[in-house]
């Protein structure tokens, strides 16, 4: 089917069927398509926070992969679309049942691409700070009252949601890298954050995600804007903080607990932001949204607003208890380089505490191919917990576990704990500063470890 039948196909159908619902980038669809009118249903593995704002949209969802399970309105392949995730296993029975008996089936970034093509489209694109970008931005545009409509990684906290909705001229995605998904859109204004290597599991090479970067970066419309992090090897417009990149953040310092700073551009410099998200990364992710936003049309002042009224992004060093005694926050890093932004943030904050750090390793093959780094990363805190590999999509791999990862730390005091002792285990440490990293199901550990580490207190 051509791109014009799909994107027709996506008009003219009624009803929109998710296998792997629960994912942060398809909830944000099945919203999407929710809030236009559709029938939307789905699959997922694992009942969640995410999924069950979803069942409280009157979206209904099953967990047990089964043909039988699928609602009778979706067995038509005459009015039903079906969107997959590429981390559904393969041998999934519901998506070989679509795929044997007519039915268009596409990726979630195939839905995207045919979404936004006919928009004016700004994808975040890069290894790290895609989600938090790609939030600040749709907020800055949201403020300056765009119509737009913003699919995000995460949960957002200004809006509750990883879906912004103000209508549909303007799109802004989050360009994800991996299985190259963000191959499928064409954007008028892009980024890149980062190319740290990761995803070795689909590309093989460091050499071949730095590729696909590039292929990514050629994929702008004609007349479009690529603005690329100071360092990377991509052409493009600059951003950095405190450096010569065409967009920086300049006179930095921090007031309040917030950062306090100037926008430096090609044309002047506009003094005065405020930004209360800690840690460098964010300043940095805060600039390129800036400089996204400048050049959809944004009027500066209105961004200054904009940015000191947001709030942040869920599961994104993200605040769970901030007393004078404990300190507790949540966040999704789960690479090397993402394990180092967050300890830079918290040196900065809390420069003569000590932190407890709690870790869930996502994936076997990132573990194995960042063993050292990880290694590295977590041997910068006072205290090491960690748990099981979270598998995802993976099947084990020999001698590659917690256990193997922390023989690698440097740190004496390290332990591998299941979830059952978490709670015990951080209370032991007797640490004011409690840190949850990782990208697995950790994030349903927050709400009892900060109701026991309240009632402790």
């Amino acid at each position: 089917m051509s791109t014009k039948e799909q994107h027709t196909a996506i008009i003219r159908y009624s009803n929109i069927y998710f296998l792997g619902i629960g994912g942060i980038g398809m909830s944000a669809l099945a919203r999407y398509f929710k809030a236009m009118g559709k029938l939307v249903a789905g699959y997922d593995k694992t009942k969640t926070d995410l999924t069950q704002t979803l069942e409280d949209l009157k979206i209904e969802i099953h967990y047990q992969d089964s043909v039988a399970n699928i609602p009778k309105a979706y067995f038509n392949h005459h009015n039903t679309l079906v969107v997959y995730t590429p981390a559904l296993p393969k041998d999934s029975r519901e998506l070989a049942y679509f795929r044997n008996n007519g039915f268009d089936v596409l990726k979630r970034s195939e839905v995207l691409g045919l979404i936004t093509e006919k928009t004016f489209s700004l994808a975040v694109a890069g290894t790290h700070g895609k989600t938090t970008t790609t939030s600040i931005l749709g907020h800055l545009l949201r403020f300056c009252e765009v119509k737009l409509t913003a699919f995000l990684g995460g949960i957002s906290e200004n809006y509750n949601s990883n879906l912004i909705l103000n209508g549909n001229e303007v799109s802004v995605i989050e360009a994800d890298e991996f299985d190259r998904s963000f191959l499928t859109l064409s954007p008028d204004i892009a980024c890149v954050t980062s190319m740290d290597a990761d995803h070795l599991d689909i590309y093989g090479s460091k050499e071949a995600l730095h590729e696909s970067f590039l292929d990514f970066s050629k994929k702008l419309k004609s007349g479009g804007t690529l603005f690329v992090k100071n360092g990377l090897p991509i052409k493009g417009l600059t951003y950095g903080i405190e450096d010569d990149s065409d967009f920086s953040a300049q006179n930095v310092r921090i007031e309040n607990g917030s950062y306090q700073f100037d926008l430096k551009t090609p044309e002047e410099t506009y003094t005065n932001f405020s930004f209360s998200l800690p840690g460098r990364h964010n300043l940095s992710n805060a600039t390129v949204a800036l400089a996204m936003a400048l050049k959809q049309g944004c009027d500066p002042e209105d961004l200054k607003k904009a940015l000191v009224s947001f709030k942040g992004v869920q599961r994104r060093f993200s605040y769970q208890i901030k007393t004078e005694d404990l300190v507790f926050i949540d966040d999704y890093a789960h690479h090397p380089e993402e394990i180092n932004a967050v300890y830079q943030a918290l040196t900065e904050m809390y420069p003569n505490e000590n932190v407890t750090v709690v870790f869930q390793p996502h994936l076997f093959s990132r573990t194995k191919d960042f063993g050292e780094e990880f290694a590295q990363s977590l041997s910068k805190f006072h205290s090491v917990l960690l748990l099981d590999i979270y598998p995802a999509r993976e099947l084990p791999i020999e001698g590659i576990s917690s256990n193997w990862l922390m023989e690698m730390i440097k740190n004496p005091n390290k332990k591998v704990i299941n979830k059952e002792q978490v709670l015990e285990d951080i209370k032991a440490s007797k640490n004011k500063v409690v840190l949850t990293i990782g990208a697995g199901d950790i994030g349903e550990l927050v709400k009892p470890i900060k109701k026991g580490l309240l009632d402790e207190n």
